[in-house]
């Protein structure tokens, strides 16, 4: 008996820390949110004085978890834009990129795109504080991702990617946060580009989504692998060709674009949320538990990557 109970015990213990690993903060999360979106200005990129603001306070949070903290700056107009950079684990060579964007299209909060996904950089830096860790980590803030610039060299993940080509860092792969807070449980909540895609992954908006090409290498075979495995959140992989409408509709495309391997982590923008570049997409329409699921499992497919 007292053998069984040690065994009971070491076991509620290997639970108890498996569930506790990476244990996201749903407070912060939400004062994140709030502070990225109830802002004076709307942070397009005619407001460059809110974009600097905003930008101020990603690198201020960046600063409380590690020193390694960076701005990259580049002129579009006469006006400086400006991409955040802070890196974990910088005794590794090879590197994973980490990015979302902070800016909005047009006049609106833009809390689901894409203040979530920078929330999930900013709660990100707090759980890698101090990890011993396999690969470097760079956590990415990008400017400029939205209209007009979409599609261009003026967007932050262009300049980022280009600038990573151009000192030949070793990259094993990127990962883009592009709307990641938006769920629906509702039968017919969730679109697809081709609509005899809902007899395979369903019709409900209750999932996050891990979107690749086809040919994706090892980084994002792996990082999908181990994502899936922490049970986090239900999560579905979808492959495609990248001219399949909405599969390369965010930074990680600029990637792609210089060779390197990478994924999107993503509620599935517009094919869900309907909000989506509309003065409707607000802070109090995102589900703050399952957004906190998702960094908790972005987490745990980082630091398990071998």
């Amino acid at each position: 008996m007292h053998k069984f109970k040690i065994l009971i015990s070491f076991l509620f213990s290997i639970t108890f820390y498996y569930n506790t690993s990476a244990q996201s903060d749903t407070a912060l999360i939400r004062s994140h949110l709030k502070t990225l979106t109830k802002t004076p200005q709307f942070r397009n990129h005619s407001n460059i004085d809110q974009l600097n603001l905003t930008a101020g306070y990603i690198r201020n949070i960046f600063q409380k978890s590690t020193d390694s903290v960076s701005v990259q700056e580049y002129n579009v107009d006469q006006k400086t834009y400006k991409n955040i950079i802070c890196s974990f684990g910088t005794e590794n060579q090879k590197r994973i990129i980490v990015g979302a964007h902070y800016d909005v299209c047009g006049d609106q909060e833009g809390a689901d795109d894409n203040a979530s996904g920078i929330t999930g950089l900013l709660e990100l830096s707090r759980l890698l504080k101090g990890k011993k860790l396999n690969y470097r980590i760079d956590l990415v803030a990008y400017t400029l991702e939205e209209p007009p610039y979409f599609r261009t060299e003026l967007m932050g993940s262009y300049i980022h990617a280009k600038s990573l080509q151009e000192s030949k860092a070793d990259v094993f792969g990127m990962i883009s946060l592009e709307m990641i807070g938006y769920f629906k449980d509702e039968a017919k909540s969730q679109s697809y580009p081709i609509g005899l895609l809902s007899i395979k992954y369903g019709n409900k908006g209750n999932y996050i989504t891990l979107v690749k090409k086809f040919g994706s290498g090892a980084f994002v075979s792996q990082f999908s692998k181990n994502f899936k495995a922490t049970k986090s959140i239900l999560t579905k992989t979808f492959a495609s060709p990248p001219s399949l409408p909405g599969i390369d509709f965010s930074d990680h495309l600029n990637y792609w674009n210089f060779g390197y391997d990478a994924l999107m982590i993503t509620d599935t923008s517009f094919y869900r949320n309907k909000n989506y570049h509309q003065k409707t997409d607000t802070m109090e329409t995102l589900d703050i538990s399952r957004m906190g699921k998702v960094i908790d499992g972005l987490y745990n497919g980082l630091i398990s990557l071998k």
